[in-house]
């Protein structure tokens, strides 16, 4: 009995391999999704369930895939999505951010991350040192080059993937909120009916 239990266990169980998960936080109106993002095959789960069973809109789909289209990483990574709060639409634009800020992680230099190892698990989440950049600024005053060109005369990947990103508006959080309710309104802005008698 104790050894058909034991091979069950081994059967289950795969070994795995060394991972590399980039860390990217998302929100749009009350809604918040931790993305995690690894190289894989393209599968993207959230809490829990695959895409096309989370989301059923075609406009939701097209939020959480706009980052992985924009950057051509739609079949080289897996992501890995824990979304709270808000509704559906408010999740889809969190997944949206989050995953483009972990995309960014991903590509982005090596002192500009910081990395947490546990077991075989690496988790990578973005680091920005304050006290470098200032000493940077003070160093060079003139404007850097946007995309600085590798030897073969090409942009950097790294510039030009956080460029894509940052021009199709997934890296910017859209601040609009839902408006508070006021005393003596029925709602944020709207009054009581008028009553002639």
């Amino acid at each position: 009995m104790a050894e058909k239990k034991a091979t069950k266990k081994a059967e289950k169980k795969p070994a795995k391999g060394p991972k590399t998960y980039y860390i990217g936080t998302g929100r749009r109106k009350t809604a918040v999704a931790r993305v995690r993002v690894t190289e894989g095959k393209g599968a993207v789960t959230i809490n829990g369930r695959p895409l096309d069973e989370y989301f059923t809109e075609d406009k939701d789909r097209a939020a959480v895939l706009g980052p992985l289209r924009v950057t051509d990483q739609v079949g080289r990574v897996d992501v890995f999505v824990n979304a709270k709060g808000g509704g559906i639409t408010g999740q889809a634009g969190a997944v949206c951010q989050g995953l483009a800020r972990a995309i960014k992680t991903m590509f982005s230099p090596a002192d500009e991350q910081k990395r947490y190892v546990f077991h075989q698990t690496t988790v990578v989440k973005a680091y920005r040192d304050e006290k470098r950049e200032r000493e940077r600024a003070k160093a060079a005053p003139a404007p850097a080059a946007a995309a600085t060109p590798s030897a073969d005369g090409t942009p950097d990947a790294t510039g030009g993937m956080v460029k894509k990103l940052r021009d199709s508006g997934f890296l910017t959080r859209d601040a609009r909120m839902k408006e508070r309710k006021k005393y003596g309104l029925r709602g944020a802005r709207r009054g009581t009916q008028f009553s002639k008698r």
